[in-house]
């Protein structure tokens, strides 16, 4: 089959598209024909530069931490899947043999295009566990974007922050694809009210094409005297960032009101970032990070998309020999939706 492949760190001309064996789902395993896998900003991009070491990946590598697709084949054991069967998967998975039911499993674990061949591929053999049956309503593209996105968005507005129907939240990175997720969680599955901030007019015009209530150009006004006069003077009651911006974030959070709750589960502007800890402890302010998801909200997450309540910003969609170019878009920051490659295309 063919796959892009990391033999070392570097630019993105060091994804190299080359034929590579065929992978066989052992016990336990499915194999997946990908149809679609996304690019994502840390994860891989930021991955294939060198800059995610930390996290344990081992050259040469297949990245890509999603995919979906069909599932052709099946490795002793599972009966729960059948090849044909239209599945998506992402995420934290055993690394070790383990039942299809992941019963009992304690053995190593770790994400698929990090610790284990990734999405970036023809085919890829993953647990049968870690699968999910797609709706028939969802294409294998917007699925590989919302089984990446969408449950970690979810998690943090529903679980972590606890967001409540009528309470409102402020989303930062309106434009981005946690925060465009974000929005639509937040307006259309528990009916907050939304405030969206992105740092330009476009990006501002995308969260009210999404939904939000208002939206703020913080690069255009001043970020927590918007979102004061919005509210009121009372300020949010939950706060949601997965950038860190250091230059906007200390204003955002000057915004949050009394019991308000700051949920975050990335940091790619900062890390380091002031805050006024007397606001902190007057407003008793919650700060909660929390990365992943919980897999039992995943289907609720595709149900929500299925029934048009979410829907996934995909910008574009190149053919998986194209892997470098996708990276140099990441990398610019002008992309307003996710990159998705398709191994399909030619």
């Amino acid at each position: 089959m063919k796959a892009i492949v990391i033999h070392h760190y570097g630019p993105p001309e060091v994804l190299k598209y080359e034929s590579v064996p065929d992978p066989e789902p052992r016990a336990g395993e499915i194999r997946i024909r990908i149809h679609a896998a996304t690019v994502n900003r840390v994860l891989d991009v930021s991955l294939r530069a060198g800059n995610e070491r930390a996290r344990g990946p081992v050259l040469p590598l297949i990245p890509g931490v999603d995919c979906a697709g069909v599932v052709d084949a099946l490795g002793a054991g599972v009966t729960r899947w059948q090849p044909g069967m239209r599945v998506a998967a992402a995420g934290v998975m055993p690394l070790d043999i383990c039942p299809e039911d992941h019963k009992d499993y304690a053995g190593p674990t770790g994400m698929m295009g990090i610790k284990r061949p990734g999405g970036f591929a023809e085919m890829v053999a993953v647990p049968a566990c870690a699968a999910i049956e797609l709706p028939d309503q969802l294409d294998f593209h917007h699925a590989a974007v919302v089984m990446r996105h969408v449950p970690t968005a979810w998690n943090l507005l529903v679980n972590v922050a606890g967001l409540k129907a009528g309470e409102t939240v402020l989303i930062m990175g309106a434009g981005g694809n946690l925060g465009s997720i974000g929005i639509q969680i937040a307006k259309n599955v528990i009916g907050a009210k939304v405030i969206a901030a992105a740092g330009s007019d476009e990006r501002v015009k995308t969260g009210l094409e999404l939904g939000a209530d208002h939206a703020v150009n913080y690069n255009a006004c001043d970020l927590q005297a918007e979102v004061m006069a919005l509210t009121g003077g009372k300020g949010v009651d939950v706060l949601y960032d997965n950038i860190a911006n250091p230059k906007v974030l200390p204003k955002a959070f000057r915004a949050i009101g009394f019991d308000g709750r700051l949920v975050t589960a990335g940091a790619h502007a900062g890390p380091h970032v002031a805050i006024d800890f007397a606001h902190l402890y007057h407003k008793r302010i919650t700060i909660k990070g929390q990365p992943g998801y919980h897999p039992a909200d995943v289907p609720k997450c595709f149900a929500a998309a299925a029934a048009g309540k979410i829907k996934a910003q995909i910008e574009r969609v190149l053919p998986l020999s194209r892997a470098a170019e996708a990276h140099r878009l990441v990398e610019s920051g002008e992309s307003l939706g996710k990159i998705v490659l398709d191994p399909t295309q030619g």
